[in-house]
């Protein structure tokens, strides 16, 4: 009786390991402050982190023309700017 009790617990524990693995999202964790302009200029597409599952920082993440990318407070005047060049950008 102890042995199977022991092993349910070992076979529980792993379980939850696993599946705690495995719900890792890619999230913001911080802010920048500041970004060079010559960086804004290199910025091809945002997209905004939400509040929701894993996440629990709202933030634009920007995404640069060499596939790197950083987060911003969307309450930034410069972030919301900066989004709105991006917008214009892309219509044109």
């Amino acid at each position: 009786m102890r042995f199977s009790a022991f092993f349910c617990l070992l076979l529980l524990t792993c379980l939850y390991l696993s599946l705690a693995q495995g719900s890792y999202e890619n999230c913001c964790l911080r802010y920048v402050s500041k970004v060079r302009k010559s960086t804004m200029g290199k910025v091809v597409t945002y997209r905004r982190q939400q509040t929701d599952g894993g996440c629990n920082v709202p933030a634009i993440v920007f995404t640069l023309s060499r596939g790197r990318s950083f987060c911003a407070d969307p309450n930034q005047r410069w972030v919301q700017l900066l989004m709105k060049r991006v917008d214009k950008r892309k219509r044109s």
